[in-house]
């Protein structure tokens, strides 16, 4: 079960992208829309620049008293945002979001971005192994 490559996680929906210009207003229009809760941030090639969240949006935005209609994404993206490749494991991702706290992982091949995965993207076998992963290093 936790063997799943992220290719085949991916497939079933294109990411939202938006460039860096774009403001945080479109970007929490998008995330509504589309039902998710991050948009990637890409240069005119499709190159992954960064990430924005449901988060950066409340911890760079409301809590900084931004005004969403005139903030652009680069000012509160988080940049160069930490990737997995096409060809690495399930439970790789899990760990990753796990360990550094965040539940959203773009998935790139080379400067090519394929997608974006999120902690519900992940079957209940997946998440369950993780967990006795975790309950086994805290026994010891």
């Amino acid at each position: 079960m936790t063997d799943r490559p992220m290719q085949e996680i991916i497939i079933r929906r294109a990411p939202v992208t938006l460039h860096p210009e774009a403001t945080v207003q479109q970007a929490c229009a998008e995330m509504r829309d589309h039902r998710i809760g991050a948009v990637l941030v890409t240069d005119a090639a499709g190159r992954l620049l960064g990430i924005f969240t449901g988060r950066d949006a409340i911890c760079r935005m409301l809590a900084e008293g931004r005004d969403p209609a005139t903030t652009c994404l680069r000012e509160v993206m988080t940049p160069n945002p930490e990737t997995l490749g096409p060809r690495q494991r399930a439970i790789e991702a899990l760990r990753l979001m796990r360990d550094s706290g965040f539940r959203h992982v773009p998935v790139v091949d080379g400067d090519q971005l394929l997608g974006i995965v999120s902690r519900g993207d992940f079957r209940a076998g997946e998440q369950l192994h993780l967990e006795d992963e975790s309950h086994l290093w805290e026994r010891m």
